[in-house]
């Protein structure tokens, strides 16, 4: 099957007609699977299944990335509805009893082979991991419960699909203004942004909750009057619709995990990571956030210090305050105004950068397909090559519009099975647009940061193809790791010769200053001690939401305590930002995920600060032995064949450490 009948449809009947059909023709291959008489074997059991898989994956990641981006109304309702049917089908594989009883016959027929002296094995060891992964999934998906349990299963899954979809939608439809009276309400924007928010009609000028009106108003804006309306505005997006919704969902997740024996939610979605259990993640999040605590209060009273030159007596940095004040110490300490900075990110110059350096050190090239249908007149389709050889897709889907995903992610499409699918993958974002800004559509430097991230995942998917079985292509390691490749990926955006490759003033051509970007990197370390605690935050309301039962939980409360707890920042009274908080839908339990991630990233990392970023050997074995592998091995012993040695805690301890000569009381030196 093609997966391109599904991301551009010619409308409403085309896309549902396409959909029901693959959805019909995964339950024939079903049925297929159930009527061999013969003796259950790979071949005619689990090969078949496996493909089945396939078919069933490509018709999800299809349906969603439309349900997320596509922009007609009617077809991503299509979507959800489509979306609703496929779940239910995925639902019913995991709890069908006559195939998981056909799979564990081929279990034992094959576990009997192996006992005969002299026979070979009919898997080899990544096919038998398959097996065994694929029997514990049958039974965390409760296939061995009662039939009346296996019902309520069922229907809880039906709403948990549904609810989630109306989280989501809630989400992207709730995008909030803020109006100002005149152009003076502007002051210390960027000339361009100015540019782009002119007064309407009315004479006012509106600043929605959209990224790349929220980032840079927050950053910069002098108006801390309308910096904390819009900060109420975005925190409060979804609300009060989300509140009931997030409490259905949680309600149905703590009942499905106590069917299914496990205390709590949250011990159920971590017994399958590397982290294994919630008290593991507890313990995680403590960890992390006593060893940013010496950094963080240190960063804070700088914080604060610089507030009282604008208003003395000042007690406290409030929430909507922070990122204002800590670009104005970058400013003043390390001499780097971001809007300085911003001449030099050009969207089309970033991306074409980004590409060659995933060419130059993976030898791969990205080549526009010109006879690609896509989903909107802004998308673009690149076919990847190795030498001749075509060995995926990339859609770039990079910048805002109505009803769009708001953040930004790398949406799997078709993943990569040796023989039989090359991987598809779709770069969501939303980045300036330079056919609405008159070609000049100018990034911060954290969207150059995130460019790199998201293009991290998309080589992850990309280079894990080459394996039988699609259970441990892509990205299809456990959960918790999936953020080492886009957080490493992100080192190269800070680095002053990979920067130079690509940046060009465009007013002057003049590639970005290397001394700039020293400065650049001193002012980084500035806040992370900060924002590693406020990261604690998310991911103890994400486990906090988990682990405590629905009828015990008061959002509201709970936001409101565990901010003051773990973030430098109190919480601001009228805000909900668990409403938007979409990670509680799609993580679940496991928002702990990016930072444990980052401390596996800051061992991994050391292999190219020995040899350089552009090293090409250094990242063929990265290749070879992160990304490559996929799911075929657990990750621990992915970064143990990388790093030559087990990872610890200790390269991120001494990452955080070494930034405390960033937040000594006396300005540094330029």
């Amino acid at each position: 099957m093609d997966h391109r009948d599904l991301i551009a449809p010619k409308g409403v009947e085309e896309f549902e007609a396409s959909a029901l059909e693959r959805l019909e023709a995964c339950r024939q291959s079903l049925e297929a699977i159930l009527e061999v008489a013969d003796s259950r074997t790979p071949d005619n059991t689990l090969r078949p299944l496996n493909r089945l898989f396939m078919a069933m994956s490509e018709l999800h990641r299809g349906i969603s990335l439309m349900r997320n981006v596509h922009p007609d109304e009617e077809i991503r309702g299509a979507a959800e509805r489509c979306e609703q049917e496929v779940a239910k089908f995925r639902t019913e594989l995991g709890l069908h009893r006559p195939l998981y009883d056909a799979v564990k016959a081929c279990e034992s027929e094959c576990r009997a082979m192996s006992e005969k002296v002299g026979e070979e094995s009919l898997l080899d060891k990544t096919g038998e991991r398959m097996l065994e992964f694929l029997l514990r999934d049958f039974r965390r998906d409760g296939v061995d419960q009662e039939e009346s349990v296996r019902e309520e299963i069922r229907s809880i899954h039906t709403g948990l699909v549904e609810l989630s979809q109306e989280f989501g939608r809630n989400i992207l439809s709730d995008v909030r203004t803020i109006e100002l009276g005149d152009a003076s309400e502007l002051e210390g924007l960027p000339d361009d942004y100015v540019q782009r928010h002119q007064p309407d009609e009315d004479g006012k000028i509106r600043i929605s909750t959209d990224y790349p009106d929220y980032n840079p108003f927050m950053m910069y804006a002098k108006s801390g009057r309308h910096r904390e309306q819009l900060y109420r505005a975005f925190r409060s997006r979804a609300h009060p619709k989300n509140l009931t919704v997030l409490r259905s969902i949680l309600q149905r997740r703590h009942r499905l995990s106590s069917i299914l024996g496990y205390t709590h939610w949250a011990d159920y979605v971590a017994e399958d990571k590397m982290i294994r259990s919630a008290k593991a993640i507890d313990e995680f999040i403590t960890r992390v956030a006593e060893a940013a605590d010496e950094r963080s209060k240190r960063e804070y009273e700088l914080l604060l210090e610089r507030k009282r030159q604008d208003e003395p007596g000042a007690t406290e940095v409030c929430d909507w305050e922070k990122g204002y004040y800590e670009e104005l110490l970058r400013v003043e300490r390390f001499d780097i105004d971001s809007r300085d900075l911003r001449p030099y990110f050009q969207y089309q110059s970033v991306k074409e950068g980004i590409f060659g350096i995933a060419s130059e050190l993976f030898g791969v090239e990205f080549r526009l397909a010109a006879d690609a249908e896509t989903w909107h007149e802004d998308v673009e389709a690149l076919d990847v090559l190795e030498g001749s050889e075509t060995v995926g897709r990339v859609y770039l889907d990079m910048h805002p519009r109505p009803g769009k995903f708001k953040h930004a992610a790398m949406f799997p499409l078709v993943a990569g099975v040796r023989g039989e699918r090359l991987p598809v993958a779709s770069l969501v974002c939303n980045f300036s647009n330079p056919r609405e800004a008159n070609g000049l559509a100018l990034l911060e430097h954290d969207d150059v940061v995130t460019f790199f991230h998201e293009f991290g995942h998309l080589l992850h998917h990309l280079f894990a193809r080459d394996h039988d079985w699609i259970e441990f292509a892509g990205t299809g390691t456990e959960w918790d790791f999936v953020e080492v490749p886009s957080q490493l990926f992100e080192e190269w955006a800070w680095d002053a010769d990979v920067l130079r490759r690509f940046t060009a003033h465009h007013e002057t051509g003049e590639p970005i200053p290397a001394d700039v970007v020293d400065r650049l990197r001193a002012a980084r370390d500035f806040g992370q001690g900060v924002q590693v605690r406020q990261q604690m935050y998310y991911a103890s309301l994400s486990l906090r939401c988990h682990d405590t039962k629905p009828d015990e939980l008061d959002l509201d409360a709970l936001q409101r305590d565990l901010q003051n707890e773990y973030s430098c920042f109190r919480f601001v009274e009228g805000t909900h930002f668990f409403a938007s908080f979409g990670h509680l839908d799609g993580y679940s339990a496991l928002y702990y995920t990016y930072m444990w991630s980052l401390v596996i990233e800051k061992e991994a990392m050391s292999q190219f600060h020995e040899k350089g970023l552009m090293d090409r050997e250094t990242a063929k074995r990265y290749r070879d032995t992160i990304l490559a592998p996929g799911g075929t091995r657990d990750a621990s012993d992915l970064v143990r064949d990388f790093l030559g040695r087990d990872y610890g805690f200790d390269a991120f301890r001494e990452w955080l450490d070494a930034g405390l000569d960033c937040v000594s009381t006396e300005a540094p030196r330029s």
